[in-house]
């Protein structure tokens, strides 16, 4: 309790999702280190296992929702690319605050999950699903959370976002397991008004390995 309670205190970050979709054989002028000027955590990845490569997808770390709006000035150089998308998201009152993953030898894999819901209402039961249970079981299990946001301004209203990081492919499928055995997920999830159906109505993900620039690795 003490630890919610703190985090209830800690002011929440925005974050910023940026996909540049790059076009095969089309040379582009893309990052080879951080951008200058960011003050928090930045992510740069490219695909693993996604549709639509290739990409290269962006997670800038805010502490306000004004810092998004000059962020294009510090990537005027970028030429290029096809096109990009950017998601704004505002982190949930259960993980305030962006987590780097624990340091190790070697990079980990990261999977980028996305719940749209039907209504704004039955996203809002998902979020507190997450913050009063299933996130906390991601991380007893050693999931590694990096941030749950959700999305403010971007497309597929209403949605969610969130980041988990994993040694390896099959350090993901084997805790993957652990999760979906695990006694109190079976319990959340038959919650009456919690399941799935209930309040989500489309799940995609995809696999992303950190570039060399990336602060999360």
């Amino acid at each position: 309790m003490a630890g919610m309670a703190a985090n209830a205190q800690t002011k929440r970050q925005y974050y910023e999702l940026r996909r540049y979709q790059l076009r095969n054989g089309i040379a582009s002028v893309m990052p080879s280190s951080k951008p200058a000027g960011l003050t928090g955590p930045f992510g740069a990845f490219s695909p693993v296992i996604a549709e639509g490569s290739p990409f290269l997808t962006m997670l800038f770390t805010y502490d306000s929702f004004a810092e998004a709006e000059n962020i294009d000035q510090k990537l005027a150089a970028y030429k290029g690319f096809v096109r990009y998308e950017r998601t704004i998201l505002r982190s949930f009152e259960a993980m305030p605050e962006l987590k780097l993953p624990p340091k190790r030898d070697g990079n980990h894999i990261f999977e980028l999950r996305t719940y749209e819901s039907n209504d704004p209402g039955t996203l809002a039961k998902k979020i507190e699903m997450f913050n009063k249970g299933e996130m906390q079981i991601f991380q007893r299990l050693g999931m590694n959370p990096v941030f749950f946001g959700e999305a403010l301004v971007g497309s597929s209203l209403p949605h969610l976002a969130y980041m988990l990081a994993y040694d390896d492919l099959a350090a993901r499928d084997r805790l993957w397991k652990a999760f979906g055995s695990d006694p109190e997920w079976q319990k959340l999830r038959v919650t009456p008004g919690l399941s799935d159906n209930d309040i989500v109505s489309n799940i995609s993900n995809m696999i992303l390995r950190p570039t060399a620039f990336s602060d999360i690795r």
